[in-house]
């Protein structure tokens, strides 16, 4: 049928992209998954790992394949807001007022070290990643599609650092790390076989109409009741749970359904299964949960704790699939 076609169709974009990442960034291959999904959804990523993992390669790998522009802040103590979103100039030759777009205004942006900013220059990326847009002086001007915000936190530093407020780290679809490759996969890297050497050899395989259809395909992807619950099932046992001391959100069970059904497009189904919740929620959630422990307070940790509470649940064994 036409909607199983459609169907192919974005399994087979979404397999072009993931082997063209796999050129610079080999041996992650959950974490380019994970990268894919939150393409298909539109949403931002929290890239927490320490330097020299692989995180411009990433982004930039990824910027290429889908053909949009690559755009690199770095985040520093003395960053302003205009300095991400752009400014109004007056022009003696034209006397009027300009607009000149700073480096928000492009595909993939890359925030390095995030948390290395000041508060007031953190938020100034809140209005573009929620509304996609930038508004200056009361005018307001809209970023280009696809628009995606891939912001990097080095977990072991906290000297000179502003932490990243709940409300923020809200605003990211999900977080990750890409951690040390396997030593094969090492090996390749070192000796320049793969890896960020071979960045300049990325084409691009999807264009903007591609991506576009991709996104629309996978909100279409279906979900049955018995997900919905098995996910609030989860979500009702973190927010009851002694070791959590604020459990998973409405909104973040929202962003779990989206991110299941954007992997079970990237796997090629038309419906989600238990298997697309259990890869996708601890992606979502664990920058957003607070657990009653201090000292846990890294992603990975928060990550292993969703693990637990998802491991405890049972699983549905209904019929998955719209007859």
């Amino acid at each position: 049928s036409q909607r199983q076609m459609c169907i192919r169709d974005r399994y087979e974009t979404a397999k072009r992209i993931k082997e063209n990442i796999k050129q610079v960034i080999c041996g992650k291959d959950e974490a380019i998954d994970i990268l894919t999904a939150a393409l298909f959804c539109r949403g931002h990523i929290l890239l927490e790992d320490i330097p020299g993992t692989g995180k411009t390669a990433l982004a930039s790998a990824a910027a290429r394949s889908v053909g949009c522009p690559f755009g690199r802040i770095q985040f520093t103590p003395d960053l302003l807001p205009s300095d991400i979103t752009g400014i109004n100039f007056y022009s003696q030759k034209n006397e009027s007022f300009s607009f000149k777009k700073g480096p928000v205004f492009t595909g993939i942006l890359l925030a390095d070290e995030i948390n290395r900013a000041a508060p007031r220059t953190q938020s100034a990326l809140l209005e573009c990643m929620e509304e996609r847009q930038v508004t200056a002086d009361g005018k307001t001007y809209s970023l280009p599609f696809p628009f995606m915000v891939i912001a990097t936190q080095n977990p072991l530093e906290s000297y000179g650092t502003f932490p990243l407020p709940e409300a923020q780290l809200d605003r990211f679809f999900i977080s990750m790390e890409i951690g040390y490759p396997e030593k094969e996969f090492e090996k390749q890297i070192i000796t320049g076989k793969k890896g960020r050497n071979r960045e300049s050899e990325i084409e691009s395989i999807a264009d903007e109409d591609e991506i576009r259809k991709c996104v629309a395909e996978a909100d279409k992807i279906y979900t049955a009741d018995c997900i919905a619950d098995y996910l609030l099932n989860i979500a009702g046992k973190t927010r009851k749970d002694s070791r959590f001391y604020l459990g998973i959100s409405t909104r973040s069970c929202i962003d779990a359904i989206k991110a299941s059904k954007a992997y079970a497009a990237i796997s090629g189904r038309s419906y989600v299964i238990p298997d697309d919740v259990i890869k996708m929620l601890p992606a979502v959630t664990a920058h957003r949960i607070i657990p009653e422990n201090p000292d846990i307070s890294d992603l990975k940790s928060k990550r292993k704790l969703v693990c637990e509470i998802i491991s405890e649940t049972e699983v549905p064994s209904e019929n998955l699939w719209k007859l």
